[in-house]
């Protein structure tokens, strides 16, 4: 996140190194969760389970490697001779479809890669956590896989570019039997609940929940899209199809 900003107040030598360490870093956080590395992106990286080998609960180990790696990132600093040290923070989408895998490219050069609308759907749901402003956005596919054994809040139902249905996507939170990612979803109860009224048009009620939710947590800026949301429809009620 901010990556622009970051390198700008580093040397290129700097930079390169920093970069180094953060994809070695999370790259071995996806192998120890036996995950497959599928390629570097400029500051991000790709991975997918299941492939070239067949492996159990895909989805929660996938789960488990973005929790990891949001727990790690913290220690992970950027640093400059020129600047004191700035916490960094990066967005995961997580989706589970079928897709095609194997050797792509040309004759002298190709990747072990997947490729279709399932990897694209992934990315975009990276992409949507900017929006949201939360960190580990799955898919209502991945959570039906993991729901047993994860804490989630649902964040809502978009459309992603490209296509026309919509999907309910969650924020993941963390790990059932965890004192600690159970106190963080206590503490998003009244955005819970907020969201419960929203759904059923109850705007009055939500815009409550929401102001509790603002109050305990000012930087959640989930509550504050859905307090925006909330005061506008309040004032502009939707029409009698709307479905959130």
């Amino acid at each position: 996140e901010n990556f622009t900003s970051i390198s700008e107040k580093m040397k290129p030598e700097e930079l390169v190194d920093f970069i180094n360490k953060y994809l070695s870093f999370m790259t071995s956080i996806v192998l120890e969760h036996r995950g497959t590395l599928d390629k570097y992106l400029g500051d991000s990286l790709m991975a997918f389970w299941g492939a070239p080998l067949e492996v159990e609960n895909k989805e929660l180990l996938a789960c488990e490697t973005a929790l990891l790696m949001q727990e790690k990132i913290k220690n992970l600093q950027t640093s400059s001779a020129s600047n004191s040290s700035s916490q960094i923070r990066t967005r995961i989408g997580i989706h589970s479809d079928d897709v095609v895998v194997g050797n792509i490219g040309g004759q002298e050069r190709f990747d072990y890669t997947v490729m279709g609308d399932g990897v694209n759907l992934a990315s975009r749901l990276e992409g949507a956590n900017k929006m949201y402003g939360t960190s580990i956005m799955i898919s209502e596919a991945t959570y039906e896989q993991v729901k047993e054994n994860v804490l989630v809040r649902i964040i809502d139902r978009i459309v992603v570019k490209g296509k026309t249905k919509p999907i309910t996507v969650y924020e993941l939170v963390g790990l059932n039997n965890n004192i600690e990612d159970e106190n963080k979803l206590e503490r998003i109860k009244d955005y819970t609940n907020g969201y419960n009224s929203y759904i059923e048009r109850d705007f009055n009620s939500a815009k409550l929940y929401f102001e509790k939710s603002v109050e305990k947590n000012p930087s959640d800026k989930l509550s504050q899209l859905y307090l925006e949301r909330s005061n506008n429809y309040i004032e502009n009620p939707p029409p009698k199809d709307w479905n959130g």
